[in-house]
């Protein structure tokens, strides 16, 4: 684990759970996995602190525990999945462009508590919308709830593991830990659930309501304290299927980039016929006939068969080998080449980099070594067409910062310089390793300046929220325009600007932390095709 993606973790898990559980979590992420008495005698905090830290740190899948053989609990942080938390943003958009407001709340309430059974997360994610619609209309439980089923079927959440049903042990004390099964039938079965109802406002009580409103709410308790029947199925967010759903769009928008919109909604329409057939890290999708294609574009797609069969030679013919034909049966197989995609994309980020940092000549060098694999340094001078001087210059600005490296061919056993090859080459996995270490580097910097910026300005930002407060509550009792100019003018015109200025940099970061987010996934992505292929 790099000093880089520690720094990363340990900022991540300061802003979202604060600083007990950061202090935790970045203990486990330095020194491994431990037991309890261990890490509390390590960090100098008490057992009672420490336990409440790891229960959230488990409830969000951040901690993971295991039994060792002398009888203690280990308990171990997963730093890749700390990493996540900067992407919660984008898998709440993501939601929210698929199933609307409902299905960004299901995935919102999910994230942000960890897991959640079915029943709890409707109830929840029906009171926020009734909250946000116009009085007298409200959000019912069964619309949330098959939004909930879509999400299941798409495998964009899923099932969290359980304790297995079965008559409990009476003799003997209970295992140190306990023993969670999850059968892979089950993992997106939804339970029958009969949610009769609707979302709830909350209400001021006050005047002569507020003795109807009690009993209201006692009735409401009691029926809430009978258990439901999902009672002990919790659900959480699939994250590897939001991975899967990025990956195929970055795909999809390299074929449009490169070729045309038809050639990329045919390459759409490969990718969800095989999205929930397709594991995650799977090399190839299941392979299509170009029948089952033809049948399954978009309805406003009206082209022929013939001119299908024509775009899917055309993108099998392509040098970059997204798509790739297994066969003649159906009118042609044809399969989706995911590893390969994912080099393509991860070279293209490569080249993109160098061209902003060193130039468009050096881009010319890059691309050309990445064609040819190994040149000398006059073969780069010759086929780049760039004098001798300038080409050594830019070959050295690149070897210096590791997108190239130097590659020595000695004839002789004496590794003579005189008598030695010095090769150029571009090692691509080795460049997208630094790449994403700089990246990490990156994200914290933006994370850090971030704070900075809130905490430099926390006393004019905490007088704005005064302020916003003070009209929120004197607009419900109907005050005059007079009035509300005057609390408005509490907060001058070069504080106003101040407030102003600090907005658009804050948003300015924020898109800098989900831009660069982008460039990690590819590079995360890519590397992680090499090791499992």
């Amino acid at each position: 684990m790099t000093q880089a993606e520690i720094k990363l973790s340990s900022l991540l898990l300061s802003e979202h759970f604060g600083e007990i559980v950061e202090k935790i979590g970045t203990h486990l992420i330095r020194m491994g996995s431990q037991p309890l008495r261990m890490i509390a005698h390590d960090t100098g905090m008490s057992l009672d602190q420490v336990r409440k830290a790891l229960c959230v740190l488990i409830q969000h899948n951040l901690v993971t525990y295991e039994l060792q053989k002398r009888g203690l609990v280990e308990y171990e942080a997963q730093c890749s999945r700390v990493l996540r938390i900067l992407r919660y943003p984008r898998y709440i958009y993501t939601a929210k462009t698929l199933y609307s407001d409902t299905g960004e709340l299901i995935v919102e309430e999910l994230l942000l508590n960890g897991k959640m059974s079915m029943s709890a997360t409707v109830k929840k994610v029906a009171d926020r919308l009734t909250e946000t619609m116009e009085d007298g209309k409200t959000m019912e439980y069964s619309e949330v709830s098959s939004t909930f089923v879509r999400l299941a079927d798409t495998h964009f959440v899923q099932r969290c593991p359980s304790v297995p049903e079965g008559p409990e042990p009476s003799d003997g004390p209970p295992p140190p830990v306990p023993t969670l099964q999850l059968n892979e039938k089950d993992m997106y079965v939804v339970p029958k659930l009969n949610l009769i109802g609707k979302g709830k406002r909350r209400h001021s009580d006050n005047g002569q309501d507020n003795g109807e409103r009690k009993a209201k709410r006692q009735k409401q308790e009691a029926d809430n304290n009978e258990s439901p029947s999902d009672d002990g199925i919790y659900w959480q967010v699939n994250i590897d299927r939001f991975h899967q759903h990025f990956r195929d769009q970055a795909i999809v928008s390299a074929v449009a980039n490169r070729m045309d919109q038809t050639s990329s909604e045919i390459v759409r329409t490969m990718l969800r016929m095989s999205e929930v057939t397709t594991s995650s890290n799977a090399p190839y999708t299941m392979p299509l006939s170009s029948n089952e294609i033809f049948r399954s574009l978009p309805a406003g797609y009206n082209i022929s068969k013939q001119i299908l069969d024509q775009y899917l030679t055309l993108l099998a013919d392509d040098p970059l080998e997204f798509v790739g034909k297994s066969g003649e049966s159906g009118g042609g197989m044809y399969v989706i080449n995911l590893h390969k995609a994912l080099a393509s994309l991860a070279t293209a980020t490569l080249e993109s980099i160098v061209q902003e940092r060193f130039g468009s000549r050096c881009a010319r060098i890059f691309r050309l070594l990445l064609r040819k694999k190994h040149l000398e340094q006059k073969q780069i001078e010759d086929f780049a067409m760039i004098p001798a001087k300038e080409a050594k210059e830019m070959m050295y600005k690149m070897l210096s910062t590791n997108f190239v490296a130097l590659q020595e061919i000695p004839k002789t056993p004496d590794h003579a310089p005189s008598r030695t090859f010095y090769l150029y080459t571009v090692n691509r996995l080795s460049s997208a390793r630094m790449l994403l270490h700089r990246c990490y580097k990156s994200v914290a910097n933006l994370i850090e300046r971030r704070l900075h910026e809130t905490k430099e300005n926390r006393r004019l930002l905490e007088k704005s929220q005064r302020v916003e407060a003070i009209l929120a509550s004197i607009q419900a009792s109907g005050a005059e325009e007079a009035q509300l100019q005057e609390i408005e003018e509490m907060i001058t015109a070069p504080e106003r600007q101040q407030l102003e200025s600090l907005k658009h940099n804050v948003n300015k970061i924020d898109a800098s932390e989900n831009q660069v987010d982008e460039t990690i996934f590819i590079l995360e992505s890519y590397i992680n095709s090499t090791i499992k292929s």
